[in-house]
């Protein structure tokens, strides 16, 4: 018997005509929309990004930690974690509500709750006052979530990750400037005394950062209101082109009567294998990668006493933006190509593996300066090998994006799914900040596994987040079929 060539299992949903797959070739990406677009992805993380180089600093003149240098993780941690909760408790209702009354309002609220939340950080003098500030800033903001969706709906199959490559880079981008700017412009009365004398500066001394990236905020808001068309098929105006008269009000009218209801789907309906795959990973990812995002600033700002690197502000600020800035031109340059070569979930599995190996890095500039007694050429090419597998471990971001959005049964959904993506985030950036900054505070003041109890928790899960990713789809489905 011939079994070179086993039965195909016959289901509804087999084609009756296999039909060999031709490659399709790519649509031009609508260059004048994504570049808004990118502008406002731009400005956000800008004004987020800015408070890491001072925050440990900041902690520690409020007084609160007692002058305990290394219970500042803990507050550190709860600051970053409150905005994610606050995040957490709004994302999937801004996402939702894009999905009914459009994009663009959803975006302009956001960008306005962000500038009145990052002056108001400037303007606190108390740690409530920091938490305060970081609360309204996840409350009112939904724009990470309905931004993704915006370039799922601009794009298409053929273009998807050059779209999506867009978005880590913009991301890069703003974590160069906004490190850079909180790093060089805090304190300026200390740095620039003769322009910088007024008492203010000295009661609001991180004022300065805040107000600058709050204007780049401004910008964009005026960018994304002038200029950004709404994505949402049924808030679109349409155009009068000869197709579009030619079909009739009624044909019309039942077109956006079957998306409304359509955008309108039961939450439970949508939480199926296709869709909850790829959102858990992006949760663990997210997880990993805040976690990390914390540990960085809280590491190079530790005294080397007690296992850090002890650098200054500006310095943690020079650092991250190197990372950040090497980063987005690689992603820049590189991730549609790779993904083109060996395939979204390849990638995505390739890009988790490294995180094991950046986690090690810690231990070892640890080690390093207990043994050499100072920041040497060895600790530099430590930072740098670190720079690269955090380049790799980061295209794992374009590709996750990939998978949720091709993973929506309907792009009136889109919001939607989005949005359980970005809060299941959001939940695991909760836990990441405070998680991470804490357990490294316990193992430095506990020398528990010789101060490295932290490193070996993370490593641990980066071996979950490789064996959720391996359950992802092979290949991303074809939105247009």
């Amino acid at each position: 018997m011939d079994t070179s060539n086993p039965p195909r299992m016959i289901s509804e949903t087999t084609p009756l005509v296999v039909v060999a797959r031709t490659k399709k070739p790519k649509t031009p990406l609508p260059k004048l929309q994504i570049g808004i677009l990118m502008v406002l992805q731009l400005v956000e993380p800008i004004a987020s990004m800015s408070i890491f180089p001072y925050i440990n600093q900041l902690i520690r003149e409020l007084g609160i930690t007692g002058g305990d240098d290394a219970a500042v993780g803990y507050y550190a941690g709860i600051i970053e974690s409150l905005f994610f909760v606050a995040q957490t408790l709004t994302m999937l209702r801004w996402s939702r509500l894009s999905d009914r009354i459009g994009r663009k309002p959803v975006l302009l609220v956001g960008l306005s709750g962000t500038c009145i939340s990052i002056l108001c950080f400037g303007l606190s003098t108390t740690f409530w006052g920091l938490v305060v500030s970081r609360c309204m800033c996840g409350v009112l903001n939904g724009n990470v979530s309905v931004m993704k969706t915006m370039m799922g709906e601009l794009t298409d199959s053929t273009n998807m990750a050059q779209g999506f490559a867009l978005i880590p880079i913009m991301w890069c981008i703003g974590g160069f400037i906004g490190p850079l700017i909180g790093g060089t412009l805090a304190r300026p009365q200390d740095n620039w005394p003769g322009l910088f004398a007024n008492p203010f500066w000295s009661k609001y001394p991180y004022f300065l950062p805040c107000a600058v990236s709050a204007g780049g905020i401004i910008v964009g808001f005026f960018v994304l209101l002038f200029f950004l068309e709404e994505t949402l098929s049924t808030k679109r105006r349409p155009k009068l082109t000869a197709t579009t008269l030619g079909n009739s009000n009624g044909v019309d009218s039942n077109i956006r009567g079957d998306l409304s209801q359509t955008s309108n789907m039961p939450l439970q309906s949508l939480l199926t294998p296709t869709i909850v795959i790829p959102i858990a990973n992006y949760a663990m990812l997210a997880l990993l990668d805040i976690a990390l995002m914390a540990l960085l600033p809280l590491f190079f700002s530790t005294p080397t006493y007690l296992g850090g690197l002890g650098f200054t502000p500006s310095r943690i600020g020079m650092w991250m933006a190197m990372f950040a800035i090497s980063d987005g031109i690689f992603q820049a340059l590189f991730f549609a190509k790779i993904v083109d070569w060996v395939g979204p979930k390849r990638l995505f599995c390739v890009s988790v593996s490294c995180f094991t190996p950046v986690v090690l890095m810690f231990p070892i500039m640890s080690w390093l300066v207990h043994t050499r007694g100072m920041v040497d050429y060895a600790i530099v090419f430590t930072l740098v090998s670190q720079l690269a597998l955090t380049i790799i471990w980061d295209m794992a971001f374009g590709t996750v994006f990939m998978f949720i959005t091709a993973s929506a049964p309907t792009k009136n959904v889109l919001g939607t799914i989005n949005g359980l993506g970005q809060t299941s985030a959001s939940m695991a950036r909760v836990i990441g900040p405070a998680f991470a900054t804490s357990l490294f505070a316990l193992s430095k003041e506990h020398n528990i596994l010789n101060g490295n109890a932290v490193y070996v928790v993370l490593i641990l899960l980066a071996g979950i987040l490789r064996w959720l990713g391996s359950q992802l789809p092979d290949e991303i489905q074809d939105r247009d079929e």
